[in-house]
């Protein structure tokens, strides 16, 4: 039980931070009906850019609101040079171009940063794990899941009350009725990238802290897939708890397949981890194609 006690808990805190990135996916999802398949180099290029900013001798605090900041402006630059052109194409069209975008990102970040793992030296959380009972935890994922809720809390804030917010969600649930409001749909989806890339670099600093920088973060980044598809892909409460039944599923098939035994032969080579996620998502969009708590559409013939 002590073991299972471990492994729920820290994958809570790790699922946190994939719910931050799920965010993301779902709000360009919401507002454009697009699938971004760049969110993984999304989540990259924010965890190098605000240990670039750490290095610098900045605080981590400022680093990490100084690369929001970048996040904005690469958000709309994206959506401005690429996908504004592209409106009034098929969808598929425009998910292709965000693959395009995503090898992009991560030549842009080979060519800066190199493929060497990056840490945040010296260590932005203390070492020293906190103790209570028989489990421990590191500082690091107990600092990660604060700062995570934090942000969560912010942006869910923002949907729910700021006007952009509201106008986001008016647009998600009927374009032509927002924009006979007078709701800039272009306007709309410029502010979602903006807050993906946000969301995303946010998350990709916090993986980073816990696992060090390198390309790998990308595939972690893609790994939040599986959280939005089980949330359902237009659900902002179903990101947040996909991302966190993620990374308790997660942790869970590592500490228990990874390392299983039996009659002295190991049944898994390793990185079940890595693929679970996946087998559990396919799993239910048989049972429910919308996701937990996906719009169900229905159309009339």
């Amino acid at each position: 039980m002590d073991v299972f006690l471990q492994l729920a808990i820290t994958g809570v805190m790790v699922g946190s931070i994939y719910a931050l990135v799920a965010l993301g996916w779902t709000l360009i999802y919401k507002s454009s009906g697009v699938l971004n398949l760049a969110m993984g180099e999304l989540t990259l290029i924010g965890a190098y850019v605000s240990w670039t900013f750490y290095e610098w001798g900045l605080p981590y605090l400022v680093a990490l609101v100084l690369t929001l900041g970048v996040g904005i402006v690469l958000g709309f630059l994206v959506e401005r040079l690429f996908l504004q052109p592209l409106i009034g194409e098929s969808t598929l069209t425009v998910i292709m171009v965000t693959v395009g975008i995503s090898f992009l990102l991560r030549g842009v970040i080979v060519f800066i940063w190199g493929s060497d793992t990056l840490v945040f030296d010296p260590p932005v959380f203390p070492s020293e794990p906190i103790r209570i009972g028989d489990l421990v935890i590191g500082q690091v994922f107990i600092w990660s899941f604060v700062a995570a809720l934090v942000m969560l809390a912010i942006f869910v804030s923002f949907f729910r009350y700021a006007r952009w917010g509201l106008a986001m969600q008016a647009t998600s649930d009927d374009e032509m009725a927002s924009r006979s409001l007078g709701i800039s749909a272009k306007l709309v989806y410029a502010i979602a990238w903006a807050i993906a890339f946000m969301a995303a670099g946010v998350g990709g600093s916090l993986l980073g802290n816990i696992n060090g920088i390198n390309i790998s973060i990308g595939f972690l980044g893609l790994l939040v897939l599986p959280a939005v598809v089980i949330g359902g892909l237009n659900s902002v409460p179903g990101a947040i708890i996909g991302g966190i039944i993620i990374g308790v599923l997660q942790n869970l098939a590592g500490g228990y397949l990874d390392t299983l035994v039996i009659a002295g032969v190991k049944i898994f080579p390793g990185g079940v981890k890595d693929i679970f996620p996946f087998v559990v998502m396919t799993l239910v969009l048989l049972v429910k194609p919308y996701g937990l708590f996906g719009w169900e559409r229905i159309e009339r013939v």
